[in-house]
């Protein structure tokens, strides 16, 4: 018998929209003597209920091997029964654990870095919306479902990214980020729906059962693979759809917190759950590792040549999202789940110290900062957990997860794939030394000279997420998570070590030791240029795709304006000009209507027999 709190699991999602509802009375239209405060206390407190429920609720299912299902019913008309399928297990409960923690400290921390800040009810219904999407997607069961939930978090990130709307650059990165998510997710709802006649199905569970029998044509299931791996590619910021979470960067960073962690896997939670029928297709899974190991390997070297703190953070979660394309394209779901999750412990701490050093240095360029080491003790320790996490070193997470993949990958013979990840875990420990000993090495500059840690709603969440980070491993170890040391190729566990050693030595020589007084120039100018502006792919775009859209548009506004309203005005200015000329024929005599009246009928018989008389004659 399933206890009642696990029963329950479908109301976790209700939980921070319940919060967000409850900021209304806060917002800046009913605000008189108690200021915006208290819409993030309750929203506070709402998330925590949440997390009290969902913990309740994944220790009532320990230890108990089948998933419990709920089914809601949405849609029934015309023999169409649509369902909102929802599973509560281990898996997914701990996912929702996952998301309702990280956004209970990213509002701790969203307290202390917008004290200030006039737009708290927006700000935290909006992170509640987020909340609530993500529990959502992690507990569906369905791929249709699955999508419209996608479409509710791709409205979160354009309100959230589009919060500061007095801001040009907030609002260009607002705008860019919807309409680069739109892009994917037109190519998803086209497989979703084509995906439906072959399967009759959008359950998860009955996708995988049809895919283990499935007969189907190989070119049509093939874009229907990549229609599916197309939606996530632009949900997880894969080449060419990366733009936009550097752009994102641009919205308040307590929001980026829960962006950068978790909202970009979202798409591989989809994309784990779609396998079974990814792997149909081996074009598609080609397709699916193309792009991981092509974005991987291009934004680790982006993020390595740039001098923005943000901008270095989001290129590495392109990068980390390749690296789980990679994994399913070489259908190993347990090791993109796996990497998820370490990601998202990592990321978050990096985030959250990048904001801790930003909020009172006011400055997110690199070169200005430096000497950080002696006055932000915590912030150092936090950050170097978090990127320590992030790379193959043991025995932390990183390494783990990692060697699932290398391991999976030189099992199935494919060697190169074990190459491109270990080039990659060597540019991600290379580009985080780098980031690490511009910060807190060096002399001490204008902008850090004074630059104590902030308050302590800001590091007490960095400090409990670096502690998540620190001691994933042990808490992986009690649910089984890890192999046993003689399971695993050690072969492939010393070239990761040591790729994670020689990164982060390499950086640590010219960032901390500075064995060289400016390491930018061991790299010649056409190959810096190349990296700071990403391969020059903003430039790309604008002489292709919106240079197209361009043309294609004023052609179309000169097509409608002088073809289509030319047309109609000129029919308006005929029927004008006609009825100015008859009314010169209005006399009042009755003949001269009758002969009018006959002469029209004359000519009407004229046309309609004109094929007879043209035979007599």
């Amino acid at each position: 018998m399933t206890p009642i709190i696990a029963q329950t699991s479908w109301l976790i999602p209700l939980y921070p929209l319940m919060g967000a509802l409850l900021t209304i009375p806060w917002s800046p239209a009913f605000i008189r003597r108690t200021g915006p405060r208290p819409a993030g206390y309750i929203n506070i407190v709402m998330t925590a209920l949440a997390l009290v429920h969902t913990l309740l609720a994944f220790l009532a299912l320990w230890g108990k091997s089948s998933p419990q299902f709920f089914f809601a019913s949405w849609l029934n008309v015309a023999g169409l029964n649509l369902a909102i399928p929802l599973e509560a297990s281990l898996i997914t409960l701990g996912a929702c654990v996952l998301i309702i923690t990280l956004n209970l400290l990213a509002q701790i921390y969203a307290v202390g870095y917008l004290e200030m800040d006039w737009g708290w009810g927006r700000f935290f219904a909006m992170m509640a919306l987020f909340e609530a999407g993500m529990c959502a997607l992690v507990l569906c069961n369905s791929l249709l479902f699955a999508y419209m939930l996608l479409e509710i978090l791709t409205l979160g990130t354009y309100l959230l990214v589009g919060f500061w709307y007095n801001q040009s650059l907030v609002v260009t990165g607002a705008r860019d980020a919807f309409l680069t998510k739109r892009v994917g997710d037109l190519v998803l709802l086209m497989a979703v729906l084509a995906i439906y006649p072959l399967a009759h199905t959008w359950d998860f569970r009955e996708l995988a059962a049809w895919a283990q029998t499935a007969n189907v044509d190989p070119g049509l299931i093939t874009l229907i693979g990549i229609g599916l791996i197309a939606g996530p590619m632009s949900k997880c910021a894969q080449f060419p759809l990366h733009l936009w979470l550097d752009e994102a960067m641009e919205g308040p960073l307590p929001s980026t917190i829960l962006r950068n962690s978790v909202v970009v896997t979202t798409g591989i939670w989809v994309l784990v759950e779609m396998e079974p029928v990814i792997a149909l297709s081996s074009t598609a899974s080609a397709f699916a590792i193309a792009v991981g190991a092509v974005t991987a390997i291009g934004a680790t070297l982006i993020s390595a040549a740039q001098i923005d703190i943000k901008r270095v953070l989001s290129y590495l979660s392109s990068a980390y999202m390749g690296l789980m394309f990679i994994a399913l394209g070489a259908h190993q779901p347990g090791a993109a789940l796996l990497l998820a999750l370490i990601y998202a412990l990592g990321m978050a701490a990096l985030v959250m110290g990048a904001g801790s050093i930003i909020i009172n240095i006011t400055t997110q360029d690199l070169t200005q900062m430096g000497g950080l080491w002696g006055r932000r003790p915590v912030t150092a320790i936090a950050m170097i957990t978090g990127a320590a996490s992030l790379v193959a070193l043991p025995p932390l997470g990183g390494f783990w997860a990692m060697l699932s993949l290398v391991s999976g990958l030189w099992d199935s013979d494919r060697g190169l794939l074990v190459a491109i990840v270990l080039l990659v875990n060597w540019l991600m420990a290379f580009s985080l030394a780098r980031l690490l000993g511009l910060i807190f090495a060096g002399k001490t500059q204008q902008m850090t000279m004074r630059s104590p840690e902030p308050i302590w709603f800001i590091v007490l969440p960095l400090a409990i997420v670096a502690g998540f980070a620190l001691h994933l491993p042990l808490i992986m170890a009690q649910f089984n998570l890890l192999p046993a040391w003689a399971e695993i190729s050690q072969d492939m566990a010393l070239l990761l070590t040591w790729s994670s050693i020689l990164g982060a030595a390499v950086g640590t020589l010219l960032y901390v030791n500075r064995m060289v007084e400016d390491p930018s120039k061991l790299i010649q100018k056409p190959l810096q240029n190349l990296l700071a502006y990403d391969f020059y792919t903003p430039k790309l775009y604008r002489n292709t795709f919106v240079l197209g859209v361009d043309v294609l548009s004023r052609m179309t506004d000169w097509l409608d304006r002088y073809v289509v309203d030319g047309l109609v005005n000129a029919v308006g200015l005929a029927s004008l000009f006609s009825g100015e000329t008859l009314k010169y024929g209005n006399t009042g005599q009755l003949q001269f209507y009758v002969l009018t009246i006959a002469l029209g009928v004359a000519g009407l018989g004229i046309l309609m027999n004109w094929q007879a008389l043209a035979a007599l004659f």
